[in-house]
């Protein structure tokens, strides 16, 4: 399945690594230079601030959605394709 992490980007949700919220990103010196060497795999997302990171396995997209919220699509989506699965 698919999952919209900001303005007209979908995301399978079998190529997402990890949704990390923007305090864990900004104040970590790790993630800093993380996303410093991948800045040109890295897509801002929000026409503002972002509100989170999302990690696939080829991008990374300044989202401006929370990470709660998309880490709630991403749950639902994954008990659907479950349940359809059975």
């Amino acid at each position: 399945m698919y999952i919209h992490v900001g303005e007209d980007v979908m995301v399978r949700t079998d190529e997402i690594i990890a949704i990390i919220d923007k305090d864990t990103v900004q104040f970590s010196e790790e993630m800093q230079l993380f996303l410093k060497k991948k800045e040109k795999q890295t897509s801002n997302l929000a026409k503002g601030t972002y509100k989170s990171l999302v990690v696939t396995v080829d991008q990374l997209y300044l989202s401006p959605l929370a990470s709660t919220t998309l880490k709630k699509r991403s749950r639902k989506w994954n008990t659907h394709d479950n349940l359809l699965n059975r």
